[in-house]
């Protein structure tokens, strides 16, 4: 068995433990990966640290292990980086912050970010209210301006 197959059995066997919530035992296998460097182990190190999931809480691990993911270009961790900006979870509040990080999803094509770049255009929540880029993101994000329905 190659290195890279040693690999991708423990990232396999941290993501089943993630995804079963055995959360305790996916801190155990993911926690070496993430400092390695992996964006996946980041992601999922970076919310069991937000919510204290197989450990206490760790609002510095969870910022610092996000940042890295979303720095790297994973679109799922540049919106939970959005989110954090955008309420003060883990970091200090930063509306400006967060609209370039759900920017930076949406852009990858992340719905979810799509939607929330719309709504914080819409209120004018973080940037300046602007109804035709609050347009643009629902359009993108493949709501129906009439109904509302994807």
């Amino acid at each position: 068995m190659s290195e890279q197959d040693g690999f991708d059995m423990e990232m396999s066997s941290g993501i089943a433990a993630f995804e079963s919530k055995h959360f305790a035992n996916a801190t155990k296998i993911l926690s070496p990966l993430a400092d390695q460097g992996n964006v996946e182990a980041q992601y999922r190190m970076a919310i069991m640290a937000q919510n204290g999931l197989g450990m206490t809480v760790n609002e510095l691990l969870a910022y610092k292990y996000m940042k890295s993911a979303a720095e790297a270009g994973m679109a799922i961790a540049q919106h939970g980086l959005g989110f954090m900006y955008l309420e003060g979870e883990c970091v200090d509040k930063n509306p400006a912050k967060a609209i370039e990080w759900f920017t930076k999803a949406a852009e990858q094509g992340l719905a979810g970010s799509q939607c929330t770049l719309a709504m914080l255009y819409e209120e004018g929540k973080g940037v300046e209210k602007n109804l035709d880029e609050a347009k643009k993101w629902y359009a993108m994000a493949g709501f129906d301006e009439k109904s509302g329905a994807v």
